[in-house]
């Protein structure tokens, strides 16, 4: 899937940058939906932005499709190498929370449906598809493309266009629909969590979980964390409340990630990150975030 960088003519810098801009907040939502790291996101956009100035885009009718194609495609050539070494990490892999109360622009969220995509629950789930899944099923759902044109960014017919959208849906099918809850009852069970987490209230704490919550912690082998999965209620519960209780100095933040309430956690001197998939009122899993490769944008400032 490479794209033509040929040099382009002399044009006037600044129209091309007033042009790029005006797509830059959906180009990296394409880009960090489709890699789960804002990171990654960024270096993407960057690349693109590098071969809009140096294309030759004469025969460029429609900047923003000329844009995501490039987006798109440079995604899939990263994410294929990101899920080959994500096999050898130590321990889960999350994706990287984002601070959107600070006005990050990562594309469209207006509906229910492009907050999910937006959500640190669906990017997880994202990882069980195959990258030209993943880009179609970002695409449409996201960014409510045709597809017609989601076939001609990625070099595919309409119906094949369709039938990865449709196989995609159906590996992400088991959780697709537990995500939605409404953003006030969302943060009103992170404060219930909070509180209890502060008290070392195990079982009020324990009373807030699924039955059947996971708890995935993703440390990048960096720092001490959990290497497996943790399920259960009791399990979750005790786990978190054991990991508070061992250190002396302990501070919580409420603050807004991928759209959702979550927390900022202090474990004596490292900042660290909790993220809740919730739905009927439990919480159904825990994202901690303990990889300070993925915390250098999140730590607070004060």
């Amino acid at each position: 899937m490479s794209i033509s960088t040929a040099t382009a003519p002399a044009t006037d810098a600044a129209t091309d940058a007033t042009a790029f801009e005006q797509h830059r907040g959906m180009l990296l939502g394409v880009a960090y939906r489709m890699l789960g790291s804002f990171a990654d996101a960024e270096d993407v956009v960057q690349e693109a932005w590098l071969r809009w100035s140096a294309d030759d885009r004469s025969d460029v009718e429609a900047p923003r499709r000329f844009l995501v194609t490039v987006v798109t495609r440079l995604s899939i050539d990263r994410m294929r190498l990101a899920y080959r070494q994500r096999e050898t990490q130590v321990g889960p892999w999350l994706p990287e929370p984002v601070l959107t109360d600070e006005g990050r622009p990562l594309g469209p969220a207006e509906t229910a449906a492009q907050r999910e995509t937006l959500s640190l629950a669906m990017l997880r789930l994202l990882q069980r598809l195959s990258a030209p899944e993943r880009a179609v099923f970002v695409l449409r759902e996201a960014f409510d493309l045709p597809y017609e044109e989601i076939g001609g960014i990625l070099g595919l017919g309409e119906a094949h266009a369709r039938q990865l959208y449709r196989r995609g849906s159906a590996r992400v099918a088991g959780g697709h629909d537990r995500f939605t809850t409404a953003p006030g009852k969302h943060r009103e069970l992170v404060e219930k969590f909070l509180a209890a987490a502060r008290t070392g209230d195990r079982a009020t704490l324990e009373g807030l979980l699924a039955q059947d919550v996971t708890l995935w912690s993703d440390s990048g082998g960096k720092v001490s964390a959990a290497l497996r999965p943790v399920h259960g209620a009791g399990r979750v519960a005790r786990l978190l409340i054991g990991t508070i209780a061992k250190q002396s100095s302990v501070d919580f933040r409420i603050a807004e990630f991928n759209g959702q309430s979550g927390l900022q956690v202090r474990l004596g001197a490292r900042w660290q990150v909790c993220a809740f998939e919730i739905a009927d009122d439990r919480v159904t899993g825990v994202q901690w975030m303990a990889n300070p490769d993925k915390l250098a944008l999140l730590t607070p400032k004060d």
